[in-house]
């Protein structure tokens, strides 16, 4: 039995906030932010949390497959930016769908969460015990930043994407994976700290819900970690780079993908690319520009196309997954 991507979808917040609408804020401004980053606006949620963006990207996914939301068995939800601790967002998604059948859970690995997620997806599709599954990775970034830090306030941004899997016996999409995490370098990229707090506890550390990064830490590790993942991948299903169709990589930042192009000496064009329009969503990166490519007809289901997803960030983690349409 084997995993096969029937339909993608994703959501976005209405609230369109420019560079130049950050000036007001901190001390910033348009060409510091494209030079450096290549964002130029971001969409922020003004009341919709992590669910609702993830159960809107979902249905997105069930109406253009025509799949109905009682056939779902499986719901994973790729977030570092829960709506809480508990219950968790897959739960909430299951609720907004009305998906009353099935498992449904979270995975905490950042901006690698929707490759990890999909991992776990297709091996449980391969179980034989599911037959459909929503992976959707879903934030809600600007409710977790500090908007007077410009180091990490200027990066982010909300929204949600996802795919659709069906059991098959047939060839699956999924032909090869490679994911790591380094919790030794954990503390370089940080959110949502919780002190031991009680009675009985002498610590006087306080709760810190932003985020924190050591941004040329991020940018070294993914430099370094990227570029040879891809290869892994590539390598191991005997493909050349040039085999494959796109790369789909986590729109963290311009430079770094220009860099990974660099060292795998390829086309900075055969790097998918929409970080201009919506910042780094996180974990939901990945999927709302697989949508978009879907959508305008740059890459087609069904056609056997050759793809790389790749993700890296905060746990330390990476992995990217070789995906046949």
């Amino acid at each position: 039995m084997q995993a096969k991507i029937i339909g993608t979808g994703s959501y976005v917040p209405k609230k369109v906030v420019s560079n130049e609408m950050l000036e007001s804020l901190m001390d910033t401004n348009d060409e510091w932010i494209k030079t450096r980053t290549g964002i130029e606006k971001r969409r922020i949620s003004e009341e919709e949390n992590t669910s609702v963006l993830c159960g809107k990207a979902a249905q997105s996914i069930l109406d253009k497959a025509g799949v109905a939301a009682e056939e779902i068995d499986l719901i994973i939800v790729a977030t570092m930016s829960p709506d809480y601790l508990s219950p968790s967002t897959a739960c909430l998604v299951q609720d907004f769908l009305g998906a009353k059948q099935g498992m449904a859970f979270d995975i905490s690995a950042a901006c690698s969460g929707f490759i990890y997620a999909l991992s776990v997806a297709e091996k449980m599709l391969q179980s034989g015990g599911f037959r459909y599954a929503l992976v959707l990775g879903g934030e809600v970034m600007s409710k977790i930043i500090n908007w007077e830090d410009r180091s990490t306030a200027v990066l982010f941004g909300d929204g949600a994407g996802g795919v659709l899997l069906e059991r098959t016996d047939h060839e699956g999409s999924f032909l090869g994976e490679d994911i790591h995490a380094d919790g030794s370098r954990g503390l370089a990229l940080t959110t949502g700290s919780l002190a031991v707090q009680n009675p009985y506890s002498s610590q006087k550390e306080l709760n810190d819900v932003f985020l924190k990064m050591e941004g040329r830490a991020i940018f070294d590790f993914a430099i370094r970690s990227v570029p040879q993942s891809i290869r892994t991948v590539a390598e191991a299903a005997n493909l050349s780079l040039s085999d494959i169709t796109r790369i789909i990589p986590h729109q963290a930042n311009s430079r770094i993908i220009q860099a990974i192009a660099k060292k795998l000496k390829i086309p900075n064009e055969q790097f998918a690319l929409n970080i201009a329009n919506y910042g780094n969503t996180s974990a939901a990166s990945i999927p709302i520009l697989l949508d978009e490519l879907v959508t305008a007809g740059e890459l087609t289901l069904g056609t056997k196309e050759k793809i790389i997803l790749t993700g890296f960030g905060g746990g330390l983690t990476w992995g990217s997954m070789l995906i046949q349409l």
